[in-house]
């Protein structure tokens, strides 16, 4: 398909169309008038010659054109938003806005704190936490700086490891003085359990490290870890949980013996980013936070 120059714009209003649904949502969500935005995707319609968008009761509706353009566009997002970090500033100044990508859990149990203390150090910072289990493209520069719990592979990624997760079964001291303590592994079948969904992979290397949280006594299932964190600090049941996490929320150690390993976590960030001050300041200071946040529990054990 041969189209004709297109700017930017143009694409901006077509993924706020798909993620809003409306032309008036999308014109909202840009801080365009209503008008612009129709304009915008009429001049995209006429390129491709033909419709994008069909009207239903749950609103614009993307068209199979449409659904053919979205990896397009979305790459066009990203390079424009790294495109935007990377202007926010001069390299060699320490603010500007940085992009930093964890897991669901680390993002929102950890890492909040953690930016505070760099905000409060570097007021002149912007940052952009993106929460997912997806790993953004460091390579693409998707993300400035990355945080792990695998070690990153790209050839063009720079590393850092900066402790391990010690991972073991925990439950509420509630939920403990109600059911009792179970003695040995064998008592484990008796109690209620936090575990995996879906998750085949995770089932079967949990059960490696000795914790079988399938079957009737598995009373709450998630591939979320973030969710199996809220189940574990509801008392639903046992469940897998780092020693730093569960000394934050007052958690109780179950079986030592039975589960004990650790999880490597990594601080990553694109070769190229190594000069720009505003990133390897965050990349330096996430380091040392979490160097600190892994190594106290294992001291203390």
């Amino acid at each position: 398909m041969n189209l004709p120059p297109l700017q930017w714009e143009t694409q901006r209003v077509f993924l706020a169309v798909l993620r809003t649904g409306s032309l008036s949502a999308a014109a909202r969500a840009l801080g365009i008038a209503q008008a612009t935005a129709r304009r915008r995707i009429d001049a995209l319609e006429g390129s491709v010659g033909t419709s994008l968008f069909v009207r239903s009761p749950a609103g614009l509706m993307p068209t199979d054109t449409a659904r053919e353009l979205i990896g397009h566009a979305q790459s066009m997002a990203l390079a424009a938003e790294a495109f935007a970090r990377a202007a926010s500033a001069q390299a060699n100044v320490p603010g500007g806005t940085v992009r930093v990508t964890s897991n669901q859990l680390l993002g929102v149990e950890v890492l909040p704190s953690m930016l505070r203390e760099i905000r409060a150090a570097q007021p002149q910072l912007a940052l952009e936490l993106s929460v997912s289990n997806r790993l953004e493209d460091l390579a693409l520069q998707e993300a400035d700086v990355a945080v792990r719990i695998r070690r990153p592979v790209e050839a063009s990624v720079v590393t850092r490891h900066v402790g391990d997760l010690r991972v073991g079964l925990y439950a509420t001291a509630g939920l403990l003085e109600y059911r009792g303590r179970p003695r040995c592994a064998n008592e484990l079948s008796e109690y209620p359990v936090i575990g995996p969904d879906r998750n085949l992979a995770e089932q079967a290397f949990l059960a490696q490290q000795g914790f079988a949280c399938t079957g009737e006594h598995a009373v709450f299932r998630s591939d979320d870890h973030l969710a199996q964190f809220a189940a574990l600090r509801a008392g639903l049941g046992i469940g897998v949980c780092s020693s730093q996490l569960a000394r934050r929320h007052d958690l109780v150690r179950v079986l030592p013996e039975q589960v004990d390993f650790p999880v490597d976590v990594w601080v990553a960030m694109h070769q190229d980013l190594k000069r720009v001050r505003r990133v390897s300041l965050v990349f330096d200071a996430l380091s040392q936070s979490l160097s600190e946040f892994l190594t106290d529990a294992w001291l203390d054990s």
